[in-house]
């Protein structure tokens, strides 16, 4: 019987493009799809569970971790750091489920680095201008920053030839129905199917 290992797949593309948003729509959709759970050494929060909400860990310990390279991609905000375990992520693809990690683009590149067999898929809006009326629908956004966000995008957008595939997000339902169908094909693919179907044959014949 052909064993079939869980895929990572990474959702990326600038801010305010709506990646929270069309995550959260595909997991209401998709429950075999598993979040990876981040670490971080902020303090948990009322009703927050350690392995459920977030891995709680001291700063020695996460640095000690990094400098083990057992974090696939890590950050730090505000004095705290966040960042994404390997041992969580290898572990639950072993058991055949797949992981998706919703992550700034800094944040996606340097899983590209760490962790290659990852299948990155690039959410962008239909234009900069749609972006631009995003941002400034949040409301939380003074003028200068709302430029800088633009500026950031221009350049994280100019990165798109380091990810496997683009989702255009310009309705909810169908950014979700395409991503849906790219973890389909991945599952297909010769190459994945392939290395699973040889093993189980070298498995059978022992």
């Amino acid at each position: 019987m052909i064993k079939e290992k869980g895929i990572l797949f990474v959702l990326s593309g600038p801010s305010g493009v709506g990646k929270g948003t069309v995550r959260k729509a595909l997991f209401e959709q998709d429950t075999e799809l598993r979040y990876s759970i981040s670490m971080t050494t902020r303090n948990p929060r009322e009703g927050e569970e350690d392995g459920i909400d977030y891995f709680f860990k001291s700063r020695d310990e996460f640095e000690k971790l990094v400098s083990e390279g057992e974090l696939i991609e890590y950050a730090e905000y505000a004095n705290n750091y966040y960042g994404t375990p390997k041992a969580y992520v290898e572990q639950t693809l072993e058991e055949g489920k797949d992981v998706f990690l919703e992550i700034e683009v800094n944040g996606a590149l340097q899983v590209r680095e760490n962790f290659p067999e990852g299948v990155f898929v690039f959410l962008i809006p239909p234009s900069l201008e749609e972006l631009k009326d995003r941002i400034v629908s949040r409301g939380t956004e003074t003028e200068d920053k709302i430029k800088a966000r633009l500026e950031a995008a221009r350049g994280e957008i100019d990165m798109m030839d380091k990810y496997d595939y683009v989702v255009v997000n310009d309705d909810i339902d169908h950014a979700v129905e395409k991503v849906q169908s790219i973890v389909v094909s991945e599952h297909c693919k010769r190459s994945r199917v392939a290395k699973q179907y040889k093993q189980a044959l070298e498995d059978d014949a022992k």
